[in-house]
């Protein structure tokens, strides 16, 4: 008998200390994507766009076109770099509202 109460204070335990673990992680994690959602509203209210998944794709990839008109200034590619430059703004600028 003596035998079943330390199996059950051995489960016990090691449930206790699991529970733990997961509580623990999930304020971490929960705290990280709270944080990341605030991030995404101020800065798509910064931007005027409403905050939506679509939105910040066409953000990404209006701000890797402005990249690319950077990178063609600096490589002196005068045709290149406003090219690109033309897209980025015609990209980001559907994005303001």
């Amino acid at each position: 008998m003596n035998a079943d109460g330390f199996f059950d204070w051995l489960g016990s335990t090691f449930g206790s200390v699991i529970r733990t673990i997961v509580d623990v992680l999930r304020s971490v994690f929960g705290g990280v994507g709270g944080a990341i959602r605030d991030f995404s509203d101020g800065l798509a209210r910064a931007i005027g766009m409403a905050p939506s998944t679509f939105n910040f794709a066409v953000l990404l990839v209006g701000l890797l076109l402005l990249y690319a008109s950077i990178k063609a200034f600096m490589s002196r590619s005068v045709i290149g770099g406003i090219l690109w430059l033309v897209l980025a703004v015609l990209v980001l600028g559907s994005l303001v509202g």
